[in-house]
């Protein structure tokens, strides 16, 4: 990863843009740290919430590449891979999940393991329960920083490395054919990353989640699908995303989200066959950082195959 340079020298707008990310960052190291942020939240449930491992009722195989605030030197990057599937006849459910989140000189790696359990509670209503296991990477690489040689900040002299630390999670999750609703916290330890030699520090604190959705048929052929992610951290700004996509045919998928007071996204995927979606997404940041000149918005893909079972000739698919 390329480090961050901070001078006085070159254009006005790159300065401004570089100060703007910076803060940022430092906001990071010296307070809360928030959990990776996703557009296609949707299809990426089981990173928020261990009671969607199995709910789609087969063996899901899902990676997420996340490109955030594009031209902006060591801005944010996610990667994601998960898998999960049902276990058994007994309602449980597995899964397990890898998640790199990359900004400036600070890598963090999540490596989680899901476990569910869910009971009936109508016809179609199904009620989970989940619990997650993960460990936590951390590296914060201040060397990276392009200071200035004959001023260094004595305060970013110590890298922080290699810093492990485990954690547990827990949530709930609801869902029928046609609508779902999901409260988790994926992470419950408070965890303080700090180095004796130095005055930085970063903190984990826990992210509260609230997810729902519903799914309306329009007519035979198109459908309807709202859904809303709210996440709460203490110390942070409330951060609520509304979605809506259209879906044509099950196939063609396209919509557009809000992420309030922060960015307008557009979202398009295509179901390949029943099994295999690719869906894309764009933001385009609406604060004062989405105007900088070097800040070309931020994109996001998603590939997702679901290993669908066969009973006699009728396949089990679902919208969520």
């Amino acid at each position: 990863m390329k480090g961050i340079r901070i001078n006085t020298v070159g254009n006005t707008g790159s300065i401004r843009s570089l100060a703007l990310l910076l803060a940022c960052l430092m906001g990071t190291f010296l307070s809360a740290q928030q959990d990776a942020q996703y557009t296609q939240y949707m299809y990426n449930t089981v990173s928020v919430n261990p009671g969607y491992a199995g709910s789609r009722g087969h063996l899901s195989v899902a990676a997420l590449y996340r490109a955030q605030w594009v031209g902006l030197d060591g801005a944010p990057k996610t990667q994601t891979f998960n898998l999960h599937s049902p276990v058994g006849y007994r309602g449980v459910g597995m899964g397990v999940s890898i998640v790199n989140d990359q900004i400036g000189p600070t890598s963090e790696t999540y490596f989680d393991a899901d476990f569910s359990y869910t009971i009936q509670v109508g016809p179609e209503q199904r009620l989970s329960f989940g619990l997650k296991g993960s460990v936590h990477l951390l590296d914060i690489r201040f060397s990276e920083l392009n200071q200035d040689p004959n001023f260094p900040d004595a305060q970013l002299q110590a890298d922080i490395q290699n810093r492990l630390s485990p954690n547990v999670g827990a949530g709930v999750y609801y869902h029928t054919e046609r609508f779902y609703a999901g409260l988790s916290v994926p992470r419950f330890l408070e965890t303080n990353h700090f180095q004796e030699s130095s005055l930085s520090a970063a903190r984990e604190q826990m992210n509260f989640y609230l997810i729902t959705g519903y799914v309306w048929d329009l007519n035979p052929l198109w459908k309807f699908k709202p859904t809303l992610l709210t996440k709460a951290t203490l110390g942070a700004p409330l951060q609520m995303d509304f979605s809506a996509n259209f879906m044509y045919d099950e196939k063609f998928i396209f919509g557009a989200a809000y992420r309030w007071d922060a960015a307008f996204s557009g979202m398009i995927g295509f179901n390949i066959s029943r099994a295999f979606l690719i869906g894309l997404a764009y933001d385009r940041e609406i604060t004062e950082l989405g105007s900088a000149a070097f800040n070309d918005g931020s994109f996001e893909v998603i590939l997702r195959y679901d290993f669908i079972r066969t009973v006699g000739n009728i396949k089990s698919p679902r919208f969520f």
